[in-house]
């Protein structure tokens, strides 16, 4: 919109870049969860032998 001040835009624009390198940021340092070690050989203690 032409009638608001240019300086508000500039003002929401840095506001934006903030906010999203704070997503990434937070996205990149923090972690949801654990990642589980694939090298464990657990599975054949889950292993079920199905006989029909």
């Amino acid at each position: 919109m032409p009638q608001m001040a240019p300086l508000y835009w500039l003002m929401l624009f840095f506001f934006f870049l903030l906010v999203l390198m704070l997503f990434f940021s937070m996205n990149y340092f923090i972690k949801p969860f654990e990642k589980k070690d694939h090298t464990m050989k657990e599975l054949t203690l889950n292993f079920k032998a199905w006989k029909l």
